[in-house]
């Protein structure tokens, strides 16, 4: 079987690719800057290209045709409708990767199914998401397009460590504040309920919709069923690193108010995502791949992570000194709060 991914080299797309030519003999083609190989293999092919330039990616897929096409870097109407244009006719499957973020949260039901309502009036990433997933199913529902929509929640890989409060170089300097002794902001009081899927996992799920006919139409969250805390997540961090959290709690709400205005957009991704319990129902996507599940717990997905971050150290070890002085300024100032009152 054959499938052509838009991307292909990033977190979770890397992940599918990998698993299709390694266990699953796809022959996959991978339409990209040809910046990153992930996979040495005479099964994938590199079409080198701008997805942004339709004329010419109309061009270089001419004559080719597919079992499955995997959109992962569509964040736009604009863009899927770009997609719609290239592949139309050209493809049995076409697999849009949209967002967990899109569900409304709180949800009505502590379990979020795939029926849940998609609201988010606090991150406009996920309306985008939203809006692209609504221009495809009336695709589906007025002409028949083959469209199976994807909704991942935070996967990671070995080289990320997922957190809730970073700064805009992503999660290494909250690591080294760790292993200095500090204090690290987390979001809330820690309790709140959040999945966590290695990428090797989420690629189960996915693999197990592509070429599926009873895909076609559906719409699919793809989760490990892990569920841990906050606090759980940050410890387990701090035990894979053999150092004592110093956890440091602070409204959501704050987070946003003060973080803003930096360019951390607190707002959406903690008020309207991460600071919300998440409890996702799997039983949908495990009907087609039944072996979807929670292979690698967080506990051992950290310490992958974490070896290869540590020897890796100009790939992944981006100091970020803007967010740790203000992760200061923020600790400061709510101690001073506490003693004003």
């Amino acid at each position: 079987m054959k499938a052509l991914f838009i991307g292909g080299t990033g977190t979770i797309s890397a992940a599918v690719v990998r698993r299709l030519v390694e266990e699953l003999n796809w022959e996959v083609w991978l339409i990209n800057r040809g910046n990153r190989r992930i996979i040495e293999s005479d099964r994938v092919h590199t079409i080198i290209a701008d997805i942004n330039d339709e004329a010419d990616v109309a061009e270089k897929i001419e004559g080719l045709s597919f079992d499955s096409v995997c959109e992962f870097i569509g964040f736009t109407v604009e863009q899927v409708e770009r997609d719609y244009r290239l592949f139309h006719g050209k493809t049995r499957q076409y697999i849009y990767t949209s967002s967990a973020s899109a569900y409304h949260k709180p949800a009505a039901d502590y379990r979020i199914t795939e029926g849940t309502t998609l609201a988010n009036p606090y991150w406009q990433y996920s309306r985008d998401k939203i809006a692209c997933e609504e221009f495809l199913m009336k695709k589906y529902r007025e002409e028949g397009f083959p469209v199976t929509i994807v909704r991942p929640s935070h996967t990671y890989d070995e080289r990320h460590i997922p957190l809730g409060v970073h700064g805009k170089n992503g999660f290494w300097q909250v690591i080294k504040r760790m292993q200095e002794g500090k204090p690290v902001i987390i979001q809330g009081d820690g309790t709140s309920l959040w999945h966590l899927t290695f990428n090797s996992d989420f690629a189960i799920g996915y693999t197990g919709l592509m070429g599926n006919r009873h895909a076609i139409g559906e719409a699919f969250h793809i989760t490990g069923d892990e569920v841990l805390t906050w606090n759980q997540i940050y410890a387990t961090i701090a035990d894979a690193l053999g150092v004592e959290l110093k956890a440091y709690h602070v409204a959501s709400e704050f987070l946003a108010a003060v973080g803003d205005k930096y360019g951390y957009d607190f707002t959406g991704s903690l008020v309207g995502d991460k600071s919300v319990s998440v409890h996702f129902d799997t039983q949908k996507v495990k009907r087609l791949a039944p072996d979807m599940g929670t292979h690698v717990p967080f506990h051992q997905g950290v310490r992958i992570a974490l070896e290869y971050i540590c020897s890796h150290p100009e790939e992944c070890q981006k100091e970020d000194p803007e967010f740790d002085a203000w992760c200061d300024r923020v600790i400061e100032a709510q101690e001073h709060a506490k003693e004003a009152i």
